[in-house]
């Protein structure tokens, strides 16, 4: 068995499971010569011995590379979570010191989490499963001197494979000979417009403009080419797009967030038990008693029902986007949907409707004329090759030409003249219809057609012509240039020669038109304070004739030329004063999203092909709407069923509703827990007996924690949707320390009537405490789930019905005969006068407080979110 030779193996990496991507080199800029040494190969191909080789040694044609990963990697990497520690921590606890109820309901909470979440996760494998199927099954190639069909994942670099018209392309490679090549690059680049192939030299750095080269997963729509197999596998563009789906996805705003809440928690946890551990032993209590009621401390901390809330909410966020065409795929894609403050949005398919238009037919003076339609139609019709979307849309408009016109001959397109000419029977007269690329057609022409009558092709004329085309480029518009030249009659076949003094007719003009929702939709995502920047494989000037036309701003471009020069350092420095990024490849759309997070945006992705789906994995909430590819789909975190762009403003409100509701729980949470155990940790120091027993604050946690359940039915303020939220520590520190430090005041004031006005003892203290506690906690969020006065917003009803059952129903266990299980004394009616008088001090003071302790709205709409 040959091997392969060193200048071969270098440019290959290879991994346990064949190879791996590097970064893409333009192979195209080198000759067939060059390729064909490099990879031992040549124009026959290679043997069938040499191939089998190369097979073993690089691995088959496909996309492969990632596994699954496994269901026990899947949660244990959950399980890092900080937050989801500190539960575990705290239900193991719980379940040694005997607490069942809790251990039973913080295990239940997070295993319901954890199957929730771990379920939205495979759509990534089912994304790479969709992108290997759509490749080619078989091909043509070159082997032992003949071409044989054989299956596309034997191909290997060094092969030459045989394209034909409707054929896939299986790999990357460069073009040896083509004849009249057109190839739909449209799931790479995301433009509908075919690009035509040559086996001439390219110079040009972009794969965009890669003239002379093919990629796998694209299709010849038109002639046939000989392509030389360069990269197989995931070293080809498609397969670095696989390979950047099946990696593991990056952490969500959501996900961040929740982390660095767990370790907020963790701290003022670990910070108060030590506390009081440490105070109580000093004091000389008991170890055994000072340690339970240290770890109950703990677990009065955590938020146990924090991951049930979250889950809760972001379920009933899906649904009700589901009523709005929105299908949401990964819930917490929600939070980040509202989260999002710059939306990038690839220009085809997405703003536009990825089709090809005839919007004019102008003389070369500029002016329309039909005269022009019906010549290019009468071309279009009797070409005898492949039909291009150009073609089709001409012919659309034109409808059909009169049937005493005759096909007599033709000179096919080739892409170096990039120019079809048929010559055309009336009777006995003959005239040939050349139509082309506008410089194709008027290097061949001698004169050109104005409503005064022909005119030669002089300076003058050329002037005229040039303002009209730059007019049209300036509008983002495609032209196509037709020209006719009479020939003596009875002429029957044409050649090369017979393309020259042609009169120059006018130009078909061609637009892929902006959907009709499209400014409406940008301009509502604008008044909700989210920038949007256009990600585009086209020209910049149609890119930025497409952004003027829809409202967004266009003056400040970068070009993928431009990207590649530039650091990610230095693009990320540059990112936010860029409206448009145009001729982009897959590779740079993911360094733009990237660079936007590097900023500390919450970035958006919205797109429709194979090209858009890294960008769309890579984005914290990746977007794609109805028509899309599968990959694009499957990738997608959302999807929008509607063709109506205005749907996705109102996944934006729900998903910024629902970050509100789940940041409700937090503050909530948050400051009542941490304001009742700073208050036992400071009265256990000082008291001769524990301020509440260790059985009496699991009850009152478990009894707030089942009374915030109706928060994800909750209504929010009409400002919680107006502008981004994301996830503020030193917000959320802030209102918990400055709630908190209020209910200790008045837990402190309780302590002192308890003890100098009612001289209670030990167990009528607890009992006094723990009702004025409860209450507090739980009115209390009628107070603060509202940035205005509380009489102002209504509850929902659920909300109201968990919150005031709880609290009755804690009450009536204290009133009742079962109070002796959890310690609890009877009060007579002054002590229960006193404790209602403090509840409802509390209260005026938290409802005048809480303006202080949520302070100013801390998002803004940001810089490139201001209107054009």
């Amino acid at each position: 068995m040959s091997l392969l030779p060193a200048r071969l193996a270098a440019p290959f990496v290879r991994t346990r499971h064949g190879t791996r991507p590097p970064a893409h080199e333009a192979f195209w800029r080198r000759s067939p010569e060059e390729l064909f040494s490099r990879l031992d190969s040549g124009p026959q191909g290679l043997a069938s011995r040499e191939a089998a080789s190369r097979r073993l040694r690089f691995g088959l044609n496909s996309y492969r590379e990632h596994g699954r990963q496994h269901l026990v990697l899947r949660i244990a990497h959950k399980l890092l979570n900080p937050l989801i520690a500190i539960l575990l921590a705290a239900a193991a606890v719980s379940g040694l010191s005997g607490d069942l109820g809790s251990f039973i309901i913080i295990v239940t909470v997070i295993s319901i989490s954890l199957a929730l979440d771990v379920i939205q996760e495979h759509h990534a494998e089912t994304a790479v499963d969709a992108l290997r199927r759509s490749v080619a099954v078989t091909a043509d190639v070159r082997r032992d001197d003949t071409t044989k069909v054989i299956p596309v994942e034997d191909i290997v670099p060094g092969d030459v494979v045989e394209l034909r018209t409707g054929d896939l392309v299986p790999a990357d490679g460069l073009v040896l000979e083509a004849q009249n090549a057109q190839v739909n690059e449209s799931l790479m680049t995301g433009e509908p417009f075919p690009a035509m192939k040559s086996a001439a030299p390219c110079a040009s750095r972009s794969p965009a403009d890669a003239t002379n080269a093919l990629f796998s997963g694209t299709a010849l729509v038109g002639g046939s080419a000989l392509m030389l197999v360069v990269h197989t596998g995931l070293r080809t563009r498609f397969g670095s797009i696989a390979a950047g789906l099946a990696a593991s996805e990056p952490p969500t705003a959501l996900e961040q967030g929740v982390q660095h809440l767990g370790l907020l928690i963790l701290r003022l946890t670990v910070f108060l038990t030590l506390f009081v551990l440490l105070a109580n032993l000093t004091a000389g209590r008991p170890p055994v008693d000072s340690f339970l009621f240290a770890i109950a401390l703990a677990v009065g901390l955590t938020p146990e029902l924090l991951p049930m809330i979250m889950t809760v909410t972001l379920a009933r966020g899906a649904l009700r986007m589901a009523e709005r065409k929105v299908i949401v795929k990964r819930l917490s894609a929600i939070h980040d949907l509202g989260a999002m403050d710059v939306l990038c949005v690839d220009k085809t398919g997405t703003l536009t409707k990825a089709q090809i238009t005839l919007i004019d037919h102008v003389t070369p003076e500029g002016v329309s004329a039909e005269r022009v339609l019906s010549l290019a139609a009468l071309n279009s019709r009797f070409q005898t090759g492949a039909r291009s979307p150009l073609d089709e849309s001409v012919l659309a408009h034109a409808g059909t030409p009169p049937d005493d016109r005759l096909r007599i001959a033709e000179v096919p397109f080739d892409f170096e003249r990039r120019c079809v000419s048929v010559l055309i029977g009336d009777g006995a007269r003959r005239l040939l219809v050349t139509k082309g690329a506008p410089e194709a057609v008027i290097d061949r022409a001698s004169d050109i057609e104005t409503a005064a009558g022909r005119r030669p092709l002089d300076a003058t004329a050329r002037a005229l012509i040039d303002e009209v085309q730059r007019a049209q480029n300036a509008q983002g518009y495609r032209l196509l240039a037709v020209g006719i030249r009479d020939l003596p009659d009875g002429t029957n076949e044409v050649g090369l020669a017979d393309e020259r003094d042609l009169t120059l007719v006018g130009f078909c003009v061609f637009s892929d038109p902006p959907k009709p929702d499209a400014a409406i939709a940008i301009a509502g995502l604008r008044d909700l304070g989210i920038g949007l920047k256009i990600i585009s494989g086209d020209h910049a000037t149609v890119v930025q004739h497409v952004a003027a036309a829809v409202g967004l701003p266009h003056a400040r471009a970068l070009t993928g030329a431009d990207i590649a020069d530039l650091s990610d350092i230095a693009l990320a420095a540059r990112i936010d004063e860029v409206d448009i990024f145009a001729r982009v490849d897959p590779d740079q759309k993911t360094r733009i999203i990237r660079a936007l997070q590097r900023r500390g945006h919450v970035v958006g992705f919205m797109g429709d092909g194979v090209n858009d789906a890294p960008a769309i994995r890579a984005a914290h909430v990746g977007l794609s709407v109805e028509g899309a590819t599968d990959i694009a789909r499957a990738a997608a975190d959302m999807i929008l069923l509607a063709t109506d762009l205005t749907v996705l403003g109102n996944g934006v409100r729900e998903g910024r509703r629902t970050f509100a509701n789940i940041l409700k729980y937090v503050r909530m949470g948050t400051s009542s827990n941490f304001g009742n155990m700073l208050s036992m940790a400071l009265a256990s120091v000082v008291l001769p007996f524990l301020p509440l027993l260790p059985i009496q604050i699991l009850l009152n946690n478990l009894v707030y924690d089942l009374s915030e359940i109706g928060i994800p039915f909750d209504d929010v303020d009409a400002d919680a949707v107006e502008m981004p939220h994301t996830w503020d520590m030193r917000s959320i520190l802030r209102f918990t320390v400055v709630m908190g430090a209020l209910s200790s005041l008045f837990d402190i004031a309780t302590f002192v009537i308890l003890l100098k006005v009612f001289h209670a003892d030990a167990a009528t203290f607890q009992t006094g405490w723990f009702v004025e506690s409860i209450a507090t906690q739980i009115l209390v969020i009628f107070l603060i789930r509202t940035r205005g006065a509380f009489w102002r917003s209504r509850p929902h009803p659920l909300l109201a019905a968990t919150s005031l059952g709880a609290l009755a129903g804690v009450l009536i266990l204290v009133l009742s005969p079962l109070r002796t299980l959890f310690g609890f004394a009877a009060i007579d009616a002054r002590l229960g006068f006193a404790v209602l008088a403090i509840v409802v001090a509390y209260l005026i003071c938290a409802e005048l407080a809480k303006r202080f302790a949520v302070g100013r709205a801390v998002a803004k709409a940001p810089p490139c979110a201001q209107a054009p």
